[in-house]
């Protein structure tokens, strides 16, 4: 009997002033803070409920896991402290048997569609990254058996034109395939592209 899949999405409690910072740069904290809650709600609508995977929602702060109110259908867990690097690789490291994608929670566009070939690429391959157009990544994956612990995400320039490469090249000796390419929301200018494209 095969493994159940495990998806994380990695999220932060929605305080006004501690979520998409460089977006409240452009529009304001308040109005980057409705973004971020709606689009919070929205992803985890989707992607909730669905048999196919398991649904585990990591948080910052830590005592968020008990402060928020977070939606049933999710098992909620702590990031703990580190870079992003080592929480995703706590993260990975806490799941049970079966391959696992952590997924961010700022890609409008991510659909049960995109998780579902992540999980099918993960068939055929010991790891999957999705990249972002500013070269970074909404989508890192891992097959059961590819273990975190032969990572080193350490070197890792994280929130940069870099990360993606870096993290490939932190995959060395594993197998890597791309998933789709989707773009995040980090600026009022990524925010008006998006919005342009849900209008046509």
């Amino acid at each position: 009997m095969r493994a159940r899949q495990n998806l994380i999405v990695f999220a932060k409690q929605p305080r006004i002033g501690r979520v998409k910072s460089r977006l409240a740069r452009d529009i304001g904290q308040v109005a980057a803070w409705r973004f971020y809650c709606a689009q919070l709600a929205r992803l985890l609508r989707r992607l909730g409920h669905d048999p196919r995977w398991r649904r585990w929602l990591a948080v910052t702060p830590d005592a968020a896991v008990r402060r928020h109110r977070w939606p049933p259908g999710w098992h909620v867990l702590a990031q703990g402290q580190g870079d992003l690097g080592e929480r995703m690789l706590r993260a990975f490291d806490r799941m049970p048997p079966g391959p696992a994608l952590l997924i961010g929670s700022d890609i409008p566009e991510i659909s049960r569609r995109h998780v579902a070939d992540g999980f099918r690429l993960l068939q055929r391959h010991d790891a999957v990254l999705g990249p972002a157009g500013d070269g970074g990544y909404w989508l890192i994956g891992l097959r059961r058996g590819a273990q975190p612990q032969r990572l080193d995400l350490i070197r890792v320039r994280w929130s940069g034109p870099h990360a993606l490469a870096d993290t490939r090249g932190a995959m060395e000796g594993l197998s890597v395939e791309l998933a789709a390419e989707l773009e995040d929301i980090d600026t009022g200018a990524d925010l008006a592209r998006w919005l342009e494209r849900a209008r046509v």
